[in-house]
């Protein structure tokens, strides 16, 4: 059985929460890592409050967080059913520990920025 990983959002402004004109470098992070866990055939879903409340609703763990903390308490990270932290992202080594594979394997490369100059 392969662990399953499910992450509750507070309310974003859309699907990753990477938009508008002010983006916050955590959001950047996690949407960039989920994305590899999942092309790497990783099985972690992610929701947003706005958008996905049904979600929210249907785990037990979450919807107790809510009614404790409100939606301070997100985001929410579930492990195979159970909730195990909140009130922050997971880093890249709690993933390789849940999910057992070696960090170094999936480490997400940011691309290097350029900027062209010209002197006249």
């Amino acid at each position: 059985m392969s662990t399953k990983i499910e992450i509750f959002d507070p309310a974003l402004c859309c699907a990753t929460g990477v938009c508008g004109p002010s983006v916050d470098p955590e959001l950047t992070r996690i949407s960039r890592t989920i994305m590899k866990l999942v092309n790497e055939g990783y099985d972690v879903s992610r929701y947003n409050l706005a958008q996905e409340a049904e979600y929210f609703t249907e785990h037990k763990g979450v919807t107790e967080l809510l009614e404790k903390e409100g939606p301070e308490g997100l985001p929410a990270i579930v492990v195979d059913g159970r909730l195990i932290l909140n009130g922050r992202y997971p880093t890249l080594s709690e993933f390789a520990e849940w999910l057992r594979f070696n960090e170094e394997d999936l480490t997400v490369n940011l691309p290097k920025k350029t900027i062209g100059l010209t002197s006249k």
